[in-house]
């Protein structure tokens, strides 16, 4: 283990890596569920996408965790799988195209080879070094809120409002009681130092919730999206057989300007969202060097790549690193053994998804809150004066990445207002070409939404 993931080099133990493992895939193991309903709305059969879901991201762990030796985890990517299900199926459907989700795991495949590609080039590596250190912190404090706001909206303490955009959730609801007493719990245990603090409070909340079901104030209701807490066993527990290797490369060849459309949305996307997530979870961990670049950058990137082309292959959407894998860093985690025990842990999963299912969204949303905070922790770290170019980069990627929800935002504005700002203060000589190309990039994805060619 010592030699393999150099443990003692990064100030960990094997005890410390498998809880931190552990808190990552209880943060993120929602997708197994999630992701079978979103592309069941493709067309694709649960049981399968289900399947796909666990066995890719068991992959794409172990390539990062032996390749890269960082404590990042991958899955089947929010927002992407609503991209595939719902931008691209279901408008090809009601074209009346049949199986129209070949035709984007085959748009998924092709990006999966494009990333390879940029990879081996070290685009996306030099990309992630080169990103400003005020815009990476800012990066860092963006995700923290974006998470925090994922896990308020799972529980129910914060909803949509038309008037204010959001406001405050029901307080007597179930759901919203039990998130914040486990949001207390979590920081009780952190400030006690207790090894697994975020770990055990998913799980206290999680056990407390069942009591909750069984006295009648959680109710069950799956008209409603109330399911209950308890695992369900009856339809037995071996996993359904994936869809392997099915692509409409035939579509592509009649439809070819309409397929590089689908490509460059996932390719965009999940470009940008990959290099946010990958710098925010190492600068949490403390994992980029004395001048703020991430050493073998290119070794994580590519794991993400070959994740998401094994994805495609075993018929799922998009696969790429996930946020959630900061509540693992906060846990302790700093090598790729906490990977490996994610990846572990949904292989797992394939025999046991009534348990790992019946975890709700009100019990790992408190992990999600507490994560948001230590994050944030990252804008003590910012300069809010001298170079403006540097503190807008930073300011602009918070408000975005928060506020219209997604990390590709937050790094699409930053990066520009950085370039235009040094631009407009004579210093273009510091703009390197990296950051001109990806500027030219999110000047392309600009054009694209006006167009409303892709969104």
């Amino acid at each position: 283990m010592e030699k393999l993931f150099k443990l003692k080099a990064n100030g960990t133990t094997v005890r410390t890596e498998i809880l931190a493992g552990l808190t990552t895939f209880l943060s993120m193991v929602y997708i197994l569920a999630v992701n079978p309903s979103i592309l069941s709305a493709a067309g694709m059969e649960p049981g399968a996408v289900f399947t796909a879901t666990a066995v890719s991201a068991a992959f794409a762990c172990a390539v990062m965790g032996f390749f890269a030796n960082y404590p990042i985890a991958l899955a089947s990517g929010m927002g992407l799988n609503a991209y595939f299900a719902y931008s691209v199926c279901l408008p090809m459907a009601e074209a009346g195209i049949q199986d129209p989700w070949k035709i984007a795991l085959t748009a998924v495949l092709v990006e999966g080879i494009i990333f390879i590609i940029l990879s081996l080039f070290k685009f996306r590596e030099t990309l992630v070094n080169k990103v400003p250190q005020n815009l990476k912190y800012g990066i860092s404090v963006g995700i923290g809120l974006f998470i925090a706001i994922i896990g308020l909206k799972g529980a129910g303490i914060v909803v949509a409002s038309d008037a204010t955009v959001i406001a405050l959730g029901n307080v007597a609801a179930p759901e919203f009681v039990l998130a914040m007493v486990g949001l207390i719990i979590i920081a009780i245990f952190s400030h006690f130092k207790v090894p697994g603090a975020i770990l055990w409070g998913i799980l206290a909340t999680w056990i407390i919730g069942m009591f909750a079901q069984l006295i009648g104030w959680y109710q069950v209701d799956p008209a409603n999206g109330v399911y209950s807490l308890f695992p369900d066993f009856s339809n037995g527990i071996k996993p359904a057989a994936p869809n392997l290797f099915k692509f409409d490369f035939a579509y592509v060849t009649g439809h070819i300007t309409e397929f590089i459309v689908i490509v460059f949305a996932f390719l965009f996307v999940d470009l940008f969202d990959t290099v946010g997530t990958v710098i925010g979870v190492a600068q949490k961990g403390n994992l980029l060097d004395k001048d703020g670049n991430l050493p073998k950058a290119g070794a994580a990137l590519m794991a993400d790549a070959v994740g998401t082309v094994a994805g495609a292959c075993l018929g799922t959407s998009t696969v790429t690193s996930y946020v959630e894998s900061s509540a693992g860093v906060a846990q302790g985690g700093r090598t790729g053994l906490t990977a490996i025990t994610t990846g572990a842990l949904f292989v797992v999963a394939l025999l046991l998804s009534p348990i790992f299912t019946a975890i709700p969204t009100f019990a790992t949303a408190p992990a999600l809150i507490f994560v948001g905070s230590l994050m944030m922790s990252a804008v003590t770290k910012m300069k809010f004066e001298g170079d403006m170019a540097d503190v807008m980069s930073g300011y602009v990627a918070i408000i975005m990445m928060a506020f219209s929800c997604s990390i590709a935002n937050g790094i699409m504005f930053g990066i520009l207002f950085w370039v235009i700002l040094k631009i407009c203060v004579g210093k273009i000589k510091e703009i390197h070409p990296v950051m001109w190309i990806a500027a030219g990039l999110f000047v392309l994805r600009i054009i694209t939404l006006v167009l409303g060619v892709s969104s």
